[in-house]
């Protein structure tokens, strides 16, 4: 019966073809309109990558680019990495050559080694090499994988705003659900700078965000964009709600050597109960200035790290040989100087301080208010004076503030940022879109350039100041 069936439903397909057939032009073959008829369009891209494909990135440097405008706005380094960081990349490159091969996996073992005995002194663990290290394609790699092997269809995902941007994709991609908590700046005051250490969580709000659905959340220390350091009472907020609602910290470390005046980095992972449920990330380009060489890495328990290898292995599976190794011996080397005036992790940020000093001078010349940053390569700008003088800058109705400026910006004064609001969930964006990112960890020195980026800084920042004087 179901046999003649199919063959009823197959020969009433056919004549309802031939008979369609029959009514087209002449000289058109059965074979050509079946294959029109059967064929149906295909979706393309994952439905994941739904309303991803945007990046603000591509068109301010576009932008700026076109308009042969200073570039503050990514944050790279325009300067060399440290002496002996080059050095030790120039041995891997020309010394042993088995270091063009594959190596292991999850790291090649010197600098799995290094990162473990490094990292657990300071988080108060015996880090084993084999379990607790993973080495990435560099931090943002980690975060990849992170979210890959812990978030699923339907999780929570809990994210600080302001927020480094890729935070939000990678949650969606996993197929989570991003859930958005504000770091609240204090009310304004005239002739006084803000500090980005003043922008705080209201606790009542942070513990609303936690609910049964909740896998994960995600902390920036040093803060991309706004530079806050969070303090030990704050983490230790964090924490508590963690372990009251069995969820997995993801930390995102990777300036945690650039604090300033004083502020001392703390990792979440060494408070009390912390260790069996975060996931520490870290970035070699950020911390040897060499963003670049795409090194990252990512420590916790084996409990957590198991998942994560299990991405690894089915897609990356491998790290360059090389670069690693130059990570691994640059490590080596900060391990004799810890603590000491000669370590790189001791000079670097006295630096990077100078010059945060020398831009939050130069940007309140020409009227921005820059929040001082505590850590990391950026600080923001408050442009509120700016969209009260001039709110009606070109642009979409319904385009951010900060987005208008910062074209304005770049097209009439040769200067680039990121709009701040860029760091924002949609919703949120229409309340701090009066503030614009810097990067201040740009070259002062005249090198092998004719001008240094923030000597080219200065002298645009003088025009404007000159036309505001005139």
């Amino acid at each position: 019966m179901a046999l003649g069936g199919m063959f009823r439903n197959a020969a009433a397909i056919y004549l309802h073809l031939v008979g369609s057939l029959q009514r087209k032009k002449a000289g058109a073959s059965l074979t050509q309109y079946l294959h029109q008829t059967l064929t149906m369009p295909k979706r393309l891209q994952a439905r994941r990558l739904d309303g991803l494909d945007k990046n603000p990135w591509v068109e301010f440097v576009k932008l700026a680019s076109e308009n042969d405008a200073v570039n503050l706005g990514q944050g790279f380094p325009d300067f060399p990495p440290p002496d002996f960081a080059v050095e030790a990349l120039r041995d891997a490159v020309s010394g042993n050559f088995m270091l063009n091969q594959y190596t292991k996996a999850f790291g090649y073992p010197p600098l799995t080694k290094i990162l473990a005995s490094f990292f657990g002194k300071l988080l108060g663990q015996e880090i084993d090499p084999l379990k607790n290290v993973l080495v990435t394609v560099g931090a943002y790699g980690a975060l990849f994988t992170a979210f890959q092997a812990l978030v699923d269809e339907g999780d929570e995902v809990i994210i600080i705003e302001p927020f480094f941007d890729c935070y939000e994709p990678m949650t969606l991609m996993a197929g989570g659900r991003p859930v958005f908590v504000s770091l609240k700046p204090p009310p304004t005051k005239d002739q006084e700078l803000d500090c980005s250490s003043n922008w705080q969580l209201d606790p009542t709000e942070l513990a609303s965000k936690f609910t049964s659905r909740t896998k994960a959340i995600i902390v920036n220390t040093p803060n991309n964009p706004l530079g806050k350091v969070f303090s030990k009472a704050e983490l230790e907020l964090v924490a508590s709600l963690c372990q009251q609602h069995d969820v997995v910290c993801i930390t995102d470390e990777v300036y945690q050597w650039l604090v300033y005046d004083g502020y001392q980095h703390i990792s979440i992972a060494s408070l009390p109960g912390m260790w069996e449920r975060t996931l520490t990330i870290g970035s070699a380009g950020k911390t040897f200035s060499a963003t670049g060489w795409k090194v990252g890495w990512v420590l916790g328990p084996d409990s957590l790290m198991k998942h994560l290898r299990t991405v690894h292995q089915n897609s990356l599976y491998h790290c360059p040989t090389q670069t690693q190794a130059a990570v691994a011996q640059s490590f080596q080397r900060e391990q004799l100087h810890f603590g000491q005036p000669t370590s790189y992790f001791v000079q670097f940020p006295q630096a990077v301080q100078r010059k945060r000093e020398h831009m939050t001078r130069s940007l309140e010349s020409v009227g921005l208010r820059p929040v001082i940053s505590k850590g990391s390569y950026f600080l923001i700008a408050d442009i509120s004076d700016f969209k009260s003088k001039m709110p009606d800058l070109p642009g979409a109705v319904d385009e951010p503030y900060d987005r208008r400026f910062v074209k304005w910006m770049i097209k009439n004064k040769g200067l680039m940022a990121i709009p701040v609001s860029t760091f924002y969930s949609q919703p949120h964006q229409k309340h701090f879109d009066h503030y614009i990112r810097f990067c201040f960890v740009k070259d002062q020195s005249v090198l092998m350039q004719d001008e240094s980026t923030l000597q080219a800084m200065d002298k645009k920042l003088q025009e404007w100041k000159d036309e505001l004087g005139a």
